[in-house]
């Protein structure tokens, strides 16, 4: 194993397994491209940084991108840091991760430093605005800066690897940015707790005006009911994303199948999770994980059958069921009754 395929491993396995299923020359933009955003992401959700010392980096990061820089202004910025973390590991290893990205083709590198740019300038927006969303389309901003266009790039990186895909990328695109936001809004679901604790609520106001609960009051235990319903409109997002993220992934050439099992894997992880996380106590107190089986089987089923797109419709659908092993109220009864407690 390289340092590069070791970096991307010690950062999320989940997404090294994918990358890992690429043809050669796209494992190696992609596994570079993932590195940089996570340079990107590693500053954003860095738990002891200031919003103004996250701003101050994000916005070096992109300079360094701009005027081709070699990243050391943004090592030695970082040297405080604690190195043991991955994360912090990849941004003090940003030399080493451009001169990698140097090695591309040219046309490799310019969608990869144009989409890492636009990224880490949303983020440090973000981070002005502040650890709260006001509504759903806010809700899309933020997700489209931190997810959407992470859908962009690979299709931008896919399209130059086949004539075919290039074929399709008209139709990809958006939805590229759909099976990003899918991943995002499970992302959210997932982290209420996690982001709660570190002062962020990505919960949408509008949303919790809806059901009588505001940022202070959203995980006191007497809220659970209300809670519930506000995962259940996050939960019904996420179906509506995922629903468009079916179509990116089946829209690819069967034949393509390392690449279709390299979006098939986060995307059907998402699926499962999204399934257990719905109606589910249990993610406003942790979160909701799948099984390291359940992993496995996925990755097993899709090896197998994903060449198959009215399979993937069916998978799809089998995955998305909720689990018997915590059978709830229907989302719209949960809905329902959070309205009543909030009217009594």
């Amino acid at each position: 194993m390289n340092k590069r395929e070791e970096m991307v491993r010690q950062v999320s396995r989940t997404f090294a397994l994918s990358i890992e299923q690429l043809p050669d020359a796209l494992r190696e933009a992609v596994s570079i491209a993932y590195l940089m955003f996570r340079v990107s992401d590693g500053i954003e959700d860095h738990a002891l940084m200031s919003p103004e010392r996250k701003i101050s980096l994000l916005e070096s990061w992109a300079a360094i991108l701009e005027d081709d820089k070699d990243g050391s202004t943004l090592t030695e910025a970082v040297r405080d840091l604690d190195e043991s973390d991955p994360e912090v590991e990849v941004i003090q290893n940003t030399p080493l991760v451009l001169s990698w990205l140097r090695e591309l083709p040219p046309a490799f590198q310019e969608p990869i430093i144009h989409h890492v740019q636009a990224t880490s300038l949303g983020m440090a927006r973000w981070q002005a605005h502040g650890p709260f969303v006001e509504d759903e389309p806010a809700l899309d901003d933020y997700m489209h800066e931190v997810a959407g266009r992470v859908g962009y790039l690979v299709t931008d990186l896919f399209s130059l690897f086949s004539p075919r895909i290039q074929e399709h990328k008209e139709v990809l695109m958006p939805l590229s940015r759909e099976c990003g936001l899918a991943l995002q809004t499970v992302n959210v679901i997932r982290g209420i707790c996690k982001d709660y604790e570190r002062g962020w609520v990505f919960i949408p106001q509008s949303y919790l005006v809806s059901v009588g609960l505001s940022r202070d009051t959203l995980l006191e235990p007497k809220a659970n009911n209300k809670a519930l319903a506000l995962v259940a409109m996050l939960a019904d997002k996420a179906d509506r994303h995922l629903e468009n993220g079916l179509r990116f992934v089946t829209t690819f050439p069967r034949y393509e199948h390392g690449i279709r099992l390299a979006l098939m894997w986060p995307f059907f992880f998402a699926v499962r999770t999204l399934a257990i996380s719905r109606n589910n106590p249990d993610v406003l107190r942790s979160e909701a994980k799948m099984t390291r089986s359940e992993v496995q089987k996925i990755v097993a089923e899709t090896k197998l059958f994903g060449w198959s797109n009215r399979w993937l419709e069916g998978y799809y659908q089998q995955l998305a069921a909720i689990p018997a092993a915590h059978p709830t109220e229907p989302r719209i009864q949960i809905a329902a009754r959070a309205r009543t407690d909030n009217q009594t």
